[in-house]
């Protein structure tokens, strides 16, 4: 059993131990005047920096939260290990031999069971690099050389191929003296009926490293087809990787983030690669799971986010799992002080494809090309809504108005509500007012999705129909036009039934009747008679019932055939061309939606459908 370390050894320790060193692996310091560091504290969230360490007396403090401490306080605090182990780690840092009272130090099995569990990763990586040189780790180098990347970038990166079979890996530490409880701690083996066997066979690895760069786990990608496992496959949760607190890259990209006060996040292992190699050195990667709020703490310490700046760059996909992502990371914005973007590679490609195709220019491009994280999440949004309907405008509008009233900087908030009512083709006025009554509501409850929603039963209550405003120009319009359609529907020609059909109405008790008018259409003859208001009446709302008694009756401002002819056909007319002007709000609320950059043809084809829309509504306009 092993003594307790001498007392003048943990001195000794204590005073060989750089602090600094040893806290810059975890947070990035600044001077704050001769002989003193500070930092944003690791043990709790702050926006300014209050942790403050003096290397000359060995000592760290956060006038925050009160946490302070000597070196061996810190490591154990940030490494969740035990006195005697923490002692042990930096006392092999410094090269200082321990002493034991009450017995020996500790044997190899007894050393502590972190340091033995890096110690096997660290062997591991050593076993899987050697193997991706070997014949049986042609698929490997194949895989590689596909996604661009040479035997420099495999070493630079430490990748590595997990040969085919079921104990390689198993007997190689078995051979190195690491006992079964060690082998099933590391995360690396699955046990069986028959015991432990190699959780990872023939796939390609690579070493999941932390902040100091520490091998922690590893993460596997499929290369055969008779493997039945998933396309990639990480360590398990053990006592060293747990994924919502790391970061693959990090311990490569974490001097960069600091120095340039950036940091981009993409989707997986061969996009870090890519990114690195293509000069974006700050790049990094979650490891299976969404960037969040422990990712987010990593990165605060790493960018000394102190309000000075800094950017976090996200690049997705344009998938819906790309989407969705994005939204995750727009609900964890809140949590930044640097500011948050979006890039959105041509053709949804990833970073690792987009340099395989067009270079490494292509790809530091694209950092050229981010969006501020809520305007993507807002257009994002907004595609679970039908647009081209006013209810659906409306909802859209609803939805996204908490969106803009979160906008950190408030002078933005006006800006991003008028963009918005150019994309959904609304007045200005009316979405600011929504964002300021958004912003002064409590948080919204999580919003569904469309198709989650439960359809409204058929027999469920409708709310009451609302009178037209008599006074409004267009109501006046509508009526007059519903008057032609109940007393003359001889008069409407094919073409007519047809655009009336998609014809829009500002007041829903026109477009109640108008629905009537329509199905009327469809059953019986279209002439004046018993036959057709009844027809109308039976299929329009209960609440019209009372106007198209109404229109029945009211005169028609002609005294002849053919002025009731053209009456008709300018009423009409006026109702189709206000439909015309409705469907070009449509068209240029679609075309604020478009880049011309990437979405090029559509919106070539959008413009050439305003310019058939306009020419359609002058005909109108000169027949009238």
């Amino acid at each position: 059993m092993a003594g307790l370390i001498r007392r003048e050894d943990i001195d000794e320790v204590r005073s060989r131990t750089d602090i600094r060193e040893i806290v810059e692996g975890y947070v990035t310091l600044k001077s704050a005047g001769i002989g003193s560091y500070k930092g944003l504290c690791p043990f709790h969230d702050e926006r300014t920096p209050s942790f403050h360490i003096r290397p000359q007396m060995g000592t760290y403090h956060c006038f925050g939260c009160g946490e302070s401490g000597d070196a061996i306080a810190f490591v154990m605090a940030m490494d969740h290990t035990g006195f005697s182990e923490t002692v042990e780690r930096l006392a092999a840092r410094v090269g200082y031999e321990l002493r034991y009272e009450q017995g020996s130090g500790p044997s190899r099995e007894e050393k502590g069971r972190r340091q033995r569990l890096i110690d096997a990763h660290k062997i591991a990586q050593e076993f899987f690099e050697r193997n991706l040189y070997t014949r049986g780790a042609a698929e490997a180098q194949k895989f590689l050389g596909g996604r661009g990347f040479d035997g420099q970038a495999a070493q630079r990166f430490g990748v590595g191929f997990a040969p085919q079979g079921w104990s390689n890996l198993l007997k190689h530490l078995r051979d190195r003296g690491f006992t079964e409880e060690e082998l099933q701690a590391t995360g690396m083996f699955s046990e069986g009926r028959r015991g432990l066997y190699d959780r990872f066979r023939g796939r390609l690895m690579w070493p999941i490293r932390n902040i100091t760069g520490e091998t922690i786990g590893f993460g596997a990608r499929k290369l055969f087809e008779d493997d039945q496992g998933p396309k990639y496959l990480n360590t398990p949760e053990t006592q060293l990787y747990r994924k919502s607190q790391v970061l693959y890259g990090i311990d490569l990209a974490k001097r960069k983030i600091a120095q340039g006060k950036q940091l981009v996040v993409v989707e997986g292992y061969t996009d870090v690669m890519a990114a690195h190699l293509a000069g974006i050195e700050t790049a990094v990667a979650t490891c299976g799971t969404a960037f969040g709020a422990e990712h987010i703490k990593i990165v605060r310490r790493l960018l000394g986010d102190d309000g000075s700046g800094g950017e976090v760059i996200f690049t997705f996909d344009g998938d819906e799992a790309g989407q969705k992502a994005a939204l995750h990371a727009f609900q964890e914005d809140q949590r930044f002080t640097a500011q948050t973007y979006v890039c959105v590679a041509p053709d949804n490609m990833d970073p690792c494809d987009l340099r395989l195709r067009r270079g490494d220019k292509a790809v530091r491009d694209l950092l050229q090309a981010k969006r501020p994280l809520f305007e993507f999440a807002i257009q994002v949004t907004l595609k679970d809504y039908d647009l081209h309907s006013l209810e659906g405008r409306v909802r859209g509008m609803r939805a996204v108005a908490p969106m803009i009233a979160s906008i950190r900087d408030r002078a933005l908030r006006p800006a991003y509500a008028r963009r918005v009512a150019g994309w959904l083709g609304m007045d200005p006025l009316e979405v600011e007012r929504a964002v300021a009554v958004a912003g002064s509501a409590p948080p919204p409850e999580p919003r569904e999705r469309p198709e989650a929603r439960r359809p409204e039963r058929d027999d469920a209550p409708r709310p009451e129909i609302e009178a037209p405003d008599p006074r409004d120009p267009a109501a006046r319009m509508e009526r007059e036009a519903l008057e032609v359609l109940v007393q003359t529907p001889q008069l409407i020609d094919d073409s007519q039934w047809t655009v009336l059909a998609s014809a829009r109405t500002r007041y829903r008790m026109h477009r109640e009747l108008l629905n009537g008018v329509l199905a009327a259409h469809a059953r019986v003859e279209a002439r004046p008679g018993g036959e057709w208001v009844n027809t109308i009446r039976a299929h329009a709302h209960e609440a019209t019932h009372g106007l198209l008694a109404q229109l029945t009756v009211a005169p028609l401002p002609a005294s002849s055939p053919e002025q009731l002819g053209r009456y008709a056909a300018a009423i009409l007319n006026r109702l189709l061309g206000q439909e015309l002007v409705a469907q070009k709000a449509d068209k240029m609320a679609e075309l604020n939606r478009l880049d011309p950059a990437t979405d090029r043809d559509a919106w070539q084809s959008v413009q050439q459908e305003l310019m058939r829309l306009e020419m359609r509504r002058r005909e109108l306009f000169e027949a009238q």
